[in-house]
């Protein structure tokens, strides 16, 4: 089922595992291993989940990763559509 503008997982990330926990950006990438600037190029929807990035969120946080991923795609995907007019794709058919 599509969603209707879904959030950039690093929303999700910032209001439901960050702020409950009281956790800086600083705190929460040095636990994640990555950098701050890492961390904050999500929390701030300028970057992207990715499989490690994954995989980190689900063993810090006691999530799969599977939903972040599953998060960035929907969220990737309803954006990818807004432009579906503006890709120029020719429709392929068998001869």
């Amino acid at each position: 089922m599509k969603m209707h503008n879904p959030p950039h997982p690093g929303e999700v990330l910032k209001t439901l595992c960050l702020e409950p926990l009281h956790l800086t950006v600083t705190e929460a990438a040095r636990s994640l291993r990555v950098s701050r600037k890492t961390l904050s190029g999500i929390l701030n929807g300028r970057a992207g989940i990715s499989p490690e990035m994954a995989v980190r969120l689900s063993i810090a946080f006691d999530t799969s990763a599977e939903s972040w991923l599953n998060q960035q795609l929907q969220y990737d995907l309803w954006h990818a559509e807004r432009n579906r007019k503006r890709l120029h794709v020719t429709k392929l058919t068998a001869a």
